[in-house]
């Protein structure tokens, strides 16, 4: 069971993991160890999941996440399995606690008149710099 927070908690049975090879270091072993993990959750028919948090996960635009609202994790930073395990699970957590937050909703707003005029007076201002520099050709 991954205690999320303290009103939610996924149990191991809504997790896959497959055990792969991984790249890079590791001397002889590389060959023979399977030490990276794949973790897949399904976001999308998740029942330990609340609804709003299932929405905002699958509305993300994360390439980890499928098609079919499959949450794929590859772990493959340490070159010992269990630490993998750990790694893939601990990234799922801040991906899910993540989700939890509910962004705040942005109120629009008018810009006042004096940064109207401020902006309107610096484009001037730079459209006048730029005009020193052209050359006249009516001057020669």
């Amino acid at each position: 069971m991954i205690e999320i927070s303290v009103a939610l908690k996924i149990p191991e049975s809504e997790l896959s993991e497959s055990f792969i090879r991984a790249s890079g270091p590791g001397g002889q072993n590389v060959n023979k160890v399977a030490s990276a993990v794949e973790l897949r959750f399904d976001v999308a028919s998740s029942p330990s999941l609340p609804e709003p948090v299932r929405a905002r996960l699958l509305a993300r635009r994360d390439r980890r996440l499928t098609a079919d609202g499959v949450l794929v994790i590859q772990a493959n930073r340490f070159r010992d399995q269990g630490k993998n395990r750990e790694d893939a699970r601990a990234r799922l957590t801040d991906i899910i606690r993540a989700a939890l937050h509910v962004p705040k909703k942005r109120v629009a707003t008018k810009p006042t008149r004096a940064s109207k005029e401020r902006r309107i007076a610096s484009k001037k201002k730079r459209a006048q710099h730029k005009l020193t520099r052209a050359k006249s050709w009516d001057r020669e």
